[in-house]
């Protein structure tokens, strides 16, 4: 009788019948995000990345500025997760297509992919954002910046549209407008550093000492 409990443990880790701890719910995983313990913290980051939505962007960002390292990277790994989440099957399976699309430079059919996202469903930031991308390299800046316009009334916490409007006055030569839109870039996500060097490369250009942005 003495060996039959050891057995008994043994085929239930093997099993799986011994559950490992449940995981996070989204309103558990928003409370952990005040966590004293980093890892706790950060695996209520990834699990927002998971369950997360738009409405959590807010707690989201507040962590960019995590004492972690790690923290800080997680929270904007799930920010963009959840922003790349319509709430639509159909819209993120063709949201999937013209990533895929843009990954193997059909720069064109990317394009139609966005423009038909955007005909469904005009609330999904995300799909503009990734249109004003494929517009920029495209070297429509024009059609790239209407488009960065409608990201950021859809998501004003796009740290990402907002270093697009960056690279887009860069290429225009209207540098006080590139550097003020990296300064809102910045203020969000304070993480961008290839965005530091661009601004450390525009003040270098205007002659300027650099700035602690």
């Amino acid at each position: 009788m003495p060996r039959i409990l050891p057995i008994l443990l043994a085929l239930a880790f093997a099993t799986g019948a011994v559950a490992a701890e449940p995981r996070l719910t989204r309103p558990q995983a928003l409370e952990r995000l005040g966590d004293a313990e980093a890892a706790r913290r950060r695996d209520a980051i990834e699990r927002l990345g998971d369950v997360g939505t738009m409405d959590d962007a807010k707690a989201l960002v507040k962590e960019l500025r995590d004492k972690d390292p790690r923290a800080r990277k997680l929270a904007e790994a799930s920010l963009w997760k959840i922003w790349s989440r319509s709430g639509d099957k159909k819209v993120d399976a063709l949201y999937a297509r013209g990533l895929e699309q843009m990954a193997r430079g059909q720069s064109g059919e990317a394009l139609a992919t966005f423009t038909r996202i955007i005909g469904i469903k005009p609330g999904f930031a995300e799909a503009w954002n990734k249109r004003a991308t494929l517009f920029f390299l495209l070297g429509d800046f024009e059609d790239s910046l209407t488009d960065c316009d409608e990201v950021l009334k859809r998501n004003p916490l796009h740290f990402g549209a907002l270093a697009g409007y960056f690279q887009i006055y860069v290429a225009l030569e209207d540098y006080e407008r590139a550097l003020g839109y990296a300064q809102r870039a910045l203020a969000i996500n304070p993480n961008l550093e290839g965005l530091r060097e661009g601004v450390e490369a525009v003040e270098e250009r205007l002659g300027r000492p650099r700035q602690s942005i």
